[in-house]
């Protein structure tokens, strides 16, 4: 049987996460019973909605039956999260065809042999220099989901440097993460927090660059160990024997691959020019207003268009084209159940009425700590709600307001506390089941999440030591301005 296409979601990783991603759902209706139902005054400050952190209160709960746990999927697209779900789901059908494409007429392969072909002999400065642009990205730009637009090709890579996929979602989507968590400049969590928090808009930057550093360091250690492990031994890849099938498609090839011929060169180049113009909507996003909001979408549509492009130009003919944007399109049709479900998880518990109170429950440790052990709770606090709320600047809205009174009494800066939220929010996005990117990323590979779980789960031990390290360095130099 031929190999299809693109970016085929393993049955096994897609039925791993129906399984955990139900059970989440039921334990959350579960929460709705047992949890009363709370909430706070919403008021306006600077012309943005917030909340008032004196003013929580029980009220009565909602009418939320039981068979509306099961429905929560099909809602949460009217809900008013449900335009982006749509967006999400539409561009990765986008950029799964585009792959595939790529992937069906050769033209992939072609792009990396090149890559492959210029780093011969030094393909750890190639893996240092794309992890560093990555966390880059995610540091400075808030650059995330859009990422996983890039695993695949990131993945691809990985296979053709004798490597694993595991090392390929290093390279790209943990590479972003790091980099999005250490926050220099990142807009969405940082922005969001401080403009809340009353703190001038990126102020403190000198001290995460120190951190970022830090991160990188780390990060590097721990992917390099392991790539190092795999080229010592291949069998030492913790999915050794569930990816020949892939191994075989990306294995190095021979100098045909590697010097494609005029038609590939021109299809190559085509697609190199929508790759920049890819980078440079993902880098002006930020602070082009009228790119900021549909910038996701654009990225998709350009993906779309270079690869169809591409594949036409290949020479591998329009039936071939058209065959691949088939065949990638089904193969990632499984990710839009676990994107539905996964963004349900919060659905249920805004439904029931109980986010404020976990929050308000969550928050009220504050009142009899100090300084550090205080700044480790809201660090604690953010990776908590971050279980049930993917969203940092949705979390920034519901925590900042209530986080902020409470660290002025305790005596803790602003800006430490804005810094715990940011460790907090940030490395937990590719811990949990209940984030549909790491989700949609898994399902691109062989990896199932325990797997995941047990390959990161060393790197997140370090991580949290040195955050909890600098946190500690935060509250001793009173890290301000305020």
């Amino acid at each position: 049987m031929d190999q299809k296409a693109g970016a085929q979601i393993g049955k096994r990783a897609f039925i791993q996460s129906i399984v955990i991603l139900f059970i989440l759902m039921m334990v959350a209706g579960i929460l709705t019973i047992v949890v009363p139902s709370g909430q706070y005054t919403r008021i306006q400050v600077d012309g943005r909605e917030s909340i008032d952190p004196d003013s929580f209160q029980l009220v009565e709960k909602p009418n939320y039956p039981i068979w509306r746990w099961f429905t929560a999927p099909i809602e949460v697209l009217g809900s008013d999260s449900g335009l982006t779900v749509i967006v999400i789901i539409v561009v990765l059908f986008f950029a799964g065809g585009a792959f595939a494409v790529l992937d069906k007429t050769g033209t992939i392969q072609a792009f990396i042999g090149n890559i492959v072909n210029r780093f011969k002999g030094r393909k750890y400065t190639l893996l240092y220099m794309v992890c560093l642009a990555f966390m880059f990205l995610g540091a400075t730009l808030g650059t995330f989901e859009e990422v996983v637009l890039l695993v695949p090709v990131m993945i691809a890579l990985s296979y053709s440097l004798g490597w694993d996929a595991l090392v390929g979602l290093g390279m790209s989507i943990l590479a972003t993460n790091m980099g999005f968590s250490a926050a220099i400049a990142n807009p969405y969590t940082l922005g969001v927090s401080q403009q809340l928090a009353g703190l001038p808009l990126f102020s403190g930057m000198w001290f995460r660059v120190i951190i970022f550093i830090v991160i990188y360091f780390i990060f590097m250690a721990f992917l390099t160990a392991y790539a190092r492990k795999i080229d010592k031994d291949p069998k030492a890849s913790l999915v050794h024997g569930e990816d020949n099938a892939e191994r075989e498609k990306y294995k190095k090839q021979d100098s045909s691959f590697v010097k494609p011929d005029a038609k590939q060169n021109r299809a190559i180049k085509f697609f190199g020019i929508f790759l920049l113009f890819i980078l440079v909507t993902m880098l002006s996003g930020p602070f082009v207003p009228a790119i900021s909001d549909y910038a996701l979408p654009i990225v998709g549509i350009l993906f779309l268009i270079g690869g169809l492009g591409a594949g036409f130009l290949s020479g591998a003919g329009s039936k071939t084209v058209w065959q691949g944007l088939k065949e990638g399109i089904i193969g990632l049709a499984p990710s839009v159940p676990l994107i539905l479900m996964a963004a349900s998880i919060r659905f249920i518990i805004d439904s029931g009425g109980i986010t404020y109170t976990i929050l308000h429950a969550a928050a009220e440790p504050f009142k009899n700590l100090g300084a550090f052990p205080a700044a480790l709770v809201v660090y604690a606090l953010a990776l908590g709600i971050e279980f049930f709320i993917a969203s940092g600047s949705a979390k920034a809205f519901l925590m900042i307001p209530i986080v902020m009174p409470l660290a002025d009494l305790i005596g803790v800066t602003r800006q430490t506390a804005v810094l715990a939220y940011i460790f907090g929010d940030g490395f937990s996005n590719l811990a949990y089941p209940t984030n549909p990117v790491l989700l949609i990323c898994l399902g691109l590979t062989v990896v199932s999440y325990p797997k995941w779980l047990r390959w990161t789960a060393k790197l997140w031990l370090w991580v949290i030591l040195a955050t909890v390290a600098f946190l500690g360095i935060a509250v001793a130099i009173n890290f301000g301005p305020f």
